[in-house]
């Protein structure tokens, strides 16, 4: 099993000591997202975890319990945008957060440190040159942290059309996606960091992009040090590439307050309300069970191959 944690939120940022704790105890429970009320308990033990999917953009609170995961395989997705708390509200500066994923990679090794520039939107300040030269000098003050970024498009959730329209931003056009692209591509040569997309919606292969997955089978199949049964994750769109996995978080409970955030309905504020339900004691990530619930063994195991010997 590969563990996602998560799409739906920022564990590492919000949620760490709860994660150990679950860890501790060998499992976790997860609403199912749009029938609340049924309830998934997913082990979480060394022999079935084979990999961890963290996706953050502060993994500092986390760096000090790195020991408690010494008996799994894992890695982040590490989102390091330029953008102001326009965009990206209750975030560190900067600065702060470039300094974390550099200490994170001194830890734990730069090919597990998956750096994200996601979501790339157009608006206001934010044009074409802001990107190119934002994108630049993050790739230089990474150099040596990193093997790979993950680039994406804003995608214009429902949800999120109306504030965005607000805040005069919005997703790039395909001819300057292209430009964006050429210049990225161009840059992450330069400083010897492999360039993907996360999805196959767009085809940037002759920039030297190929569509990759965030969720990456090929890169659990290196840590675990064996190959992995993982199919395409058809929970996901169908322009994801992403492997199989279980994700063990909740929507509308990280408080970044970002704007473009398609996990969060409601804003900032209705997120740091449903935050206030956390306890890190609780099986579950926001609240406890309740008696109504009805709380379900979710099949979990490794997805080791076993390879047959020739005699």
């Amino acid at each position: 099993m590969i563990v996602s944690a998560s799409r739906r939120t920022d564990i590492p940022a919000f949620y760490a000591p709860w994660f150990y704790n679950r860890l501790k105890e060998g499992y976790v429970l997860v609403p199912n997202p749009f029938n609340p009320r049924t309830v998934s308990r997913v082990g979480l033990t060394p022999d079935t975890v084979d990999c961890i999917v963290f996706w953050t953009k502060n993994p500092a609170p986390m760096l000090d319990g790195l020991e408690r995961l010494r008996d799994y395989r894992y890695y982040f997705q590490f989102t390091l945008n330029p953008y102001g708390r326009d965009m990206e509200r209750n975030l560190p500066a900067l600065e702060a957060r470039l300094g974390t994923f550099r200490r994170l990679a001194e830890r734990i090794g730069p090919e597990r440190v998956i750096w994200r520039y996601d979501p790339v939107l157009l608006g206001g300040a934010y044009d074409i040159r802001f990107h190119t030269g934002a994108f630049a000098a993050l790739a230089a003050g990474l150099k040596g942290y990193t093997e790979k970024c993950m680039i994406g498009f804003l995608d214009f959730y429902r949800h999120i059309r109306k504030v965005m329209d607000e805040a005069g931003a919005g997703a790039p056009s395909p001819e300057d996606t292209e430009r964006l692209a050429a210049a990225f591509g161009d840059t992450a040569a330069k400083y010897g960091i492999l360039l993907e997309t996360c999805t196959s919606k767009v085809d940037l292969r002759r920039f030297g992009i190929r569509s990759g997955c965030c969720i990456d089978r090929e890169l659990a199949e290196r840590l675990t040090g064996y190959p992995l049964s993982a199919r395409k994750d058809g929970g996901q769109r169908g322009v994801c590439n992403c492997a199989e996995s279980i994700d063990i978080g909740m929507y509308g409970s990280c408080p970044h307050g970002c704007t473009y955030c398609y996990a969060v309905r409601g804003g900032a504020a209705a997120a740091a309300k449903r935050y206030g339900m956390h306890d890190i004691h609780s099986p579950m990530m926001l609240g406890y069970p309740r008696p109504e619930d009805t709380i379900r063994e979710r099949t979990a195991e490794s997805l080791r191959k076993i390879q047959g010997k020739l005699f």
